[in-house]
């Protein structure tokens, strides 16, 4: 090849989106129990985390994450023992740029009632929401999320097969995708539970992305039972692949109202 050739190629490999760079959703690091919140309560839970070995370049478009703190006010009533409806707004602060809205979702939740006395929890999420191009490639997206758990003694497990897709952005036409989330713990007492969690993101259902450009995440976690009006979860996670943060630390403050 000649040199004008090879500059010519080297310069539209370079335009080219990286699809390592797609988002990562690191707003909120949860996996999800079925139960949902009682009928006539208002649960509000402030999600927040920091990454502190991330992205450190600005990648098609995307903010870095290295330093990032995000902040993720979640509100979710109970409207009948089998639904609820949360909604989310999503926030992300560093150094340079500022204080930033992210964007905004909104999540209905049904359940099968326990007066079913099913052998697993079950329940079924669905998830659809707006954010903005500079933390993410897709603007508007969609996840549909089945929940599966089940309290075994001191032991409890949760499942969250979620297929999601992108409706606007460069992802919107790979179809539906795979991001499986998922959590084992143990009650070593009553107010404490250790448990370690697993959030993915695989690619497209029909065909997965190759492993480097596919994002996994380990947390260890603990939750604190202090109160049944409170959810306090505390983690630290390790990326697992070129595409994943490498390590953050998260928060969760959560308490139930009578309303």
């Amino acid at each position: 090849m000649s040199r004008s050739g090879y500059l010519l190629a080297t310069a539209l490999l370079a335009a080219l989106p990286l699809r390592a760079a797609r988002a990562q959703d690191n707003y909120e690091i949860q996996v999800y129990g079925a139960s949902l919140v009682d009928a006539g309560h208002t649960m509000v839970e402030l999600h927040s985390n920091f990454t502190v070995d991330g992205r450190a370049e600005e990648v098609d478009g995307l903010l870095p994450t290295l330093h990032a703190f995000h902040e993720t006010l979640e509100i979710t009533h109970g409207f009948s023992p089998w639904l609820e409806v949360g909604f989310y707004v999503f926030t992300s602060a560093r150094a340079g740029n500022g204080w930033n809205w992210v964007g905004d979702h909104v999540r209905p939740r049904i359940a099968v009632p326990e007066s079913w006395h099913w052998p697993v929890g079950v329940s079924l999420s669905t998830e659809i929401g707006y954010q903005r191009r500079i933390f993410s490639t897709d603007t508007w997206t969609w996840e549909i999320r089945p929940i599966i758990d089940k309290q075994m003694g001191r032991w409890y497990w949760a499942l969250n097969p979620a297929p999601e897709k992108a409706i606007t952005g460069e992802n919107a036409g790979r179809g539906w995708e795979f991001s499986p989330n998922a959590a084992v713990s143990y009650d070593f007492t009553k107010q404490v539970t250790g448990a370690i969690e697993y959030y993915g993101a695989l690619g497209p259902v029909a065909g997965f992305d190759p492993a480097p450009e596919q994002q996994h995440q380990l947390f260890a976690a603990m939750d604190l039972n202090v109160s049944p009006k409170w959810e306090i979860n505390l983690g630290v996670g390790r990326g697992m692949t070129a595409s994943t943060d490498r390590w953050l630390v998260k928060t969760i403050f959560g308490y139930r109202l009578a309303f």
